[in-house]
């Protein structure tokens, strides 16, 4: 019986998740109504509020699922390895591609900003984890704001090739931020 019960509350909530992501297409979450999610999903209110505070609570719980799932894969690689920092860029590239509608929403207009930064902050507590050896010849404050340029370069390359369409393949979008990220 639990079982069951556990598999009516995920689908509760895949389909409250859909239904707001779907509804985030069209206007931001600051216009929506709780109604409206529910009616989309074909929810009743009282069960909307039995998983979720409000509208917010939601996109906060989708936004932080796509982290966890980024901090997991983020953890399986060694950056200071030229081999392993790209094998890390195509798999979160092929994430992004396999998530490409969410993450359109997610840094759209009508996503929340601070998605962005949640992205931004993974990215480099990771990567500063791993920069620490003396090959690199500056202070960990140079470092952090050296990774937060390049994450947020990375970000708004991504994001624009989210918005036309991925015509490059993740291979050749993972060599072109290589190759802009690299110094000078």
């Amino acid at each position: 019986m639990s079982q069951k019960l556990d598999r009516r509350k995920r689908y509760t909530r895949t389909v409250l998740k859909n239904s707001l992501m779907e509804l985030l297409k069209k206007k931001p979450i600051s216009s929506m109504t709780i109604k409206e999610i529910c009616e989309h999903a074909d929810i009743n209110r009282s069960t909307f509020y039995s998983h979720y505070a409000d509208q917010y609570d939601l996109l906060t719980h989708i936004e932080d699922e796509i982290i966890d799932e980024l901090n997991q894969a983020l953890l399986q690689y060694d950056y200071t390895q030229e081999k392993e920092a790209l094998a890390m860029l195509k798999y979160l590239l092929e994430y992004v591609y396999s998530r490409h509608e969410h993450f359109r929403i997610l840094f759209s207009e009508h996503g929340n900003k601070r998605f962005t930064y949640k992205v931004m902050y993974a990215a480099q507590t990771h990567i500063m984890n791993n920069f620490n050896g003396p090959e690199y010849k500056m202070s960990e404050t140079a470092a952090k704001y050296l990774t937060i340029y390049s994450i947020s370069g990375s970000i708004t390359v991504i994001e624009y090739w989210l918005e036309n369409e991925m015509k490059e393949s993740v291979d050749e979008m993972a060599k072109i931020i290589t190759e802009m990220s690299k110094p000078c």
